[in-house]
């Protein structure tokens, strides 16, 4: 090379024409060149990378190995089970063959030991794998994990081991990884959980490898397998971990460096695991299956002996409270007409057990007044899944006494805002709370109709300031009667808003709209009973069952206050058809009356002194109480043997007056009209073609021409039956009934 010379372009030749070799060349260079420790660890820390990420280290180290007495062999270490055996392959004893070939490669002794223990740690998963327990080790691998990770803890003690280098090894193997390795090298000191999410390149594919291995592990505990208490106890590191770093406040704002990954990681993992379990309920999860086991774990997590160790931090109500506003949104796929028409399948008894059991832990950490302002800021800042928030309220009034009233001031505020600038979202939301709430009976809150009555049923209502809020109010309730359940349309016409006189016809407008569509739902505004049960399974119920529904709760109300209840009192006036037809039978039913008075006798005392009785109704009540007494075999009203189911309808109508007929003319029979009467009214009912069963259907009548009376052949046999034509002073009471029956009106 010495007699190698360049061309003058290439700038070889000095001054005075002297060209110099490339060995003057390269040695000018070195002496102008200065000694950089900086450069020097530099360019030594990009050779060790390129070393780890290209070259396979066991194949290396076969290469440059010593003799047989310094071999490296971890694999004995692990696998020792005897102490002479541990004794000859000490910890020691490695580690100072560590250093030896980690001086040959001129590599740190950390990352050569930090590899070499990834790999070990990756020979004891891919042993486990083959188990029944895909997060869990076996019995025989956690005790090679643990002799593996007492030598980690040696090379630690003794500045040996890189933990950013073995983080980077184990997310080779990740696929392999169990997540029980990850929980032991967290409790043991080895490399935190937070330091391993930390040095994954990728915060979307841990997060996922986390989701699945804490399904895994939540299946595995609801399923009692042998390690459930090895299994709870990573659960309940993780979830703390996770809910402490994740919901931790930031008290350094003057932070300019990027975000930790763990606090994403972290927010990420929690999310995805309660997304899962809510889409779970959603599709409606079997009972007892692996999915339904893994939710059922996961709600779980709520409770405070899982959060036991960062109970007392604000971490937990940050996440509870994110928690709930998660629940409330996701997945808002329901409008607000379907609200209104399914909302009764929402109440607290139809909810999922799973979702009132995690509404119920979240009330735990929550108050009453913090969950409702967060329903309250949640609905009116982002779309919501209506499904979910309603069972919430369901829940909410159902485990806070306290609620009730929360609700009620919230309500008022949003009629306030509805009606002060036309809000029709505040209304919506208003009208779906207080309904929700009313679904959970009086005990919990006060009725849909007590709560309309007390809104738009004076003058100080909602709607009394101006003609535009009358308006507003009417719009919006014609437009919800095409998605209305009956019993609302039924408390609308029972108990209307009260409108000034020059605005009636808005109200006659919305009245014939909701009477038309109760007509086409075949639905009759007198089967609505004084005390209605929103929250059961059918619309409407049978009008004696109701009626008998109704004297129950009336006499408990009478039993407690003293009074008459209101609801009675305006019945006997406002809704006399169904008070004097149904209601006044019910609680006038003979029996034998005790010796002592009690609720039920008080009660009708009171009504008879009231006039709220007619004196004929009371007189023939006292005489077959009396009759009741002295015969009891007669106080079973009504239980008769049934006449023959071959008899045709009209045939056992005529049978069933003639008895009726011989107990008229009988003065020891007296007692037995009323259980006659009502025989007569079914046979009547089965030969005009009515089914006793066809509770939602309204009692067709027969029109009556008063010009040119006619009736059908089949309603004239009915009619003028022989044994019909009786006295109407005798009479009175069936033939009362039958004009009823027969006669139409209009409401």
């Amino acid at each position: 090379m010495a007699g190698l010379r360049v061309p003058n372009s290439a700038s070889g030749q000095g001054l005075g024409g002297h060209r110099r070799s490339w060995a003057e060349l390269l040695a000018g260079r070195l002496k102008r060149q200065k000694y950089n420790p900086e450069r020097a660890q530099k360019l030594k820390d990009s050779a060790v990378r390129l070393l780890r990420s290209h070259q396979d280290l066991t194949a290396l180290l076969l290469e440059v190995e010593g003799p047989p007495c310094k071999k490296l062999s971890l694999s004995k270490l692990i696998d020792c089970d005897s102490s002479e055996a541990c004794a000859n392959h000490s910890s020691s004893f490695i580690g100072s063959a560590l250093q030896d070939q980690a001086s040959r490669l001129g590599v740190p002794v950390g990352v050569l030991s930090a590899g070499m223990v990834a790999s070990s740690v990756g020979q004891v998963c891919t042993a486990a794998a083959e188990t029944s327990h895909p997060v869990l080790l076996t019995v025989e691998q956690r005790k090679k994990l643990s002799s593996l990770l007492e030598f980690a803890q040696y090379l630690l003690a003794h500045s040996m081991f890189s933990r950013l280098s073995f983080c980077q090894e184990l997310w080779k193997i990740q696929n392999s990884l169990l997540l029980e390795v990850v929980w032991h090298l967290h409790v043991q000191g080895i490399v935190s959980l937070e330091e391993l999410l930390e040095s994954h390149p990728d915060m979307r594919a841990v997060g996922a490898w986390l989701f699945r291995n804490l399904c895994c592990l939540c299946e595995q505990i609801e399923a009692s397998c042998q390690h459930a208490d090895v299994a709870r106890a990573m659960l309940s590191d993780f979830v703390q971990m996770f809910v402490l770093r994740g919901f931790q406040k930031n008290s350094d704002l003057r932070r300019t460096v990027e975000p930790e990954k763990m606090p994403q990681v972290a927010v990420d993992v929690l999310q995805r695991m309660l997304i899962f379990a809510l889409d779970a309920l959603a599709a409606g999860v079997q009972e007892e299956s692996s999915t339904h086991k893994t939710v059922r774990c996961w709600f779980g997590v709520f409770s405070g002996h899982m959060l036991g160790g960062v109970i007392s931090t604000a971490s937990p109500k940050r996440f509870f409270s994110h928690t709930l506003t998660q629940i409330l949104t996701h997945s808002p796929l329901l409008k607000a007409s379907d609200a209104v028409q399914m909302q009764r399948e929402w109440s607290f008894a139809r909810t999922h057990p799973l979702l009132t059991a995690l509404y119920r832990r979240l009330f735990v950490m929550l108050s009453p007044e913090e969950l409702v302002g967060h329903l309250q800021e949640v609905l009116e800042t982002q779309e919501v899944h209506w499904q979910r928030v309603l069972s919430f309220v369901s829940a909410l009034v159902v485990c806070f006494p306290e609620a009730q009233q929360l609700l009620e001031d919230w309500v008022a505020r949003l009629m306030a805002q509805a009606f002060e600038s036309c809000q029709l979202d505040s209304m919506v939301t208003a009208f779906l709370v207080v309904r929700q709430a009313a679904l959970e009976g009086p005990s919990a809150f006060q009725s849909y109709a007590d709560w309309f009555k007390a809104s738009f049923g004076s003058t100080r209502g909602y709607h009394g300031c101006s003609k535009k809020a009358l308006v507003f109010l009417f719009t919006f309730l014609s437009d919800l009667v095409p998605f209305e359940s009956p019993r609302y349309l039924q408390v609308h016409i029972l108990h209307p808003p009260l409108v000034p006189s020059k605005y009636r016809s808005l109200l006659t407008d919305y009245i014939s709209l909701a009477k038309t569509r109760l007509a086409d739902l075949k639905v009759s505004i007198e089967s609505m009973g004084l005390y209605e049960d929103l929250s059961s399974a059918g619309d409407i119920t049978e009008p004696h069952s109701q009626a008998l529904q109704d004297v129950e709760k009336a006499v408990m109300v009478f039993e407690h206050t003293g009074k008459i209840p209101v609801t009675v009192m305006e019945a006997s006036i406002f809704r006399r058809p169904y008070y004097v037809s149904h209601f006044l039978p019910a609680l006038l039913t003979p029996r034998v009356l005790p010796k002592v008075p009690d609720s039920r006798v008080a009660f009708i005392e009171s009504l008879k002194r009231a006039d709220k009785i007619p004196p004929s109704l009371y007189s023939t009540y006292c005489q077959a109480c009396s009759a009741a007494e002295e015969k009891p075999e007669d106080a079973a009203l009504g239980v008769r043997a049934e006449p023959s189911s071959a008899e045709e309808p009209l045939e056992q109508l005529t049978a069933a007056l003639g008895e009726l007929r011989a107990s008229m003319t009988d003065p020891s029979q007296s007692d037995v009209i009323s259980a006659q009467v009502a025989v007569i009214s079914e046979r009547l009912r089965a030969a005009l073609g009515h089914n006793e069963d066809d509770s939602s259907a309204e009692i067709s009548k027969i029109q009556l021409s008063i010009n040119a009376p006619r009736l059908e052949p089949r309603e004239y046999t009915i009619l003028y039956s022989g044994n019909f034509v009786l006295s109407v002073q005798v009479f009175f009471p069936v033939t009362r009934y039958f004009a009823q029956l027969l006669i139409s009106r209009p409401y």
